[in-house]
């Protein structure tokens, strides 16, 4: 008589769909986390881009930069 793997084999699939349903659902939420990480990354680095654009190094710069190509 051969023993009977069918159960055994139903058993551990209910137990990886129960496991992968288990983490999925701990990961609920995750991906708004990382936008807002995100989002915050780039308000951060447009802020600086603007400090930069705003010195008067940077200012003067484009300036010369501005009054050559229409002087060409």
């Amino acid at each position: 008589m051969e023993p009977n793997t069918g159960n055994a084999r139903t058993t551990l699939k209910a137990r990886g769909r129960a496991l992968l349903d288990r983490i999925k659902h701990e990961e609920d939420g995750a991906e708004t986390a990382e936008y807002a990480i995100v989002i915050m990354a780039a308000v951060a680095l447009a802020g600086v881009l603007v400090m930069v654009v705003q010195s008067d190094a940077v200012a003067s710069i484009i300036e010369d930069l501005v009054v050559s190509a229409f002087q060409s």
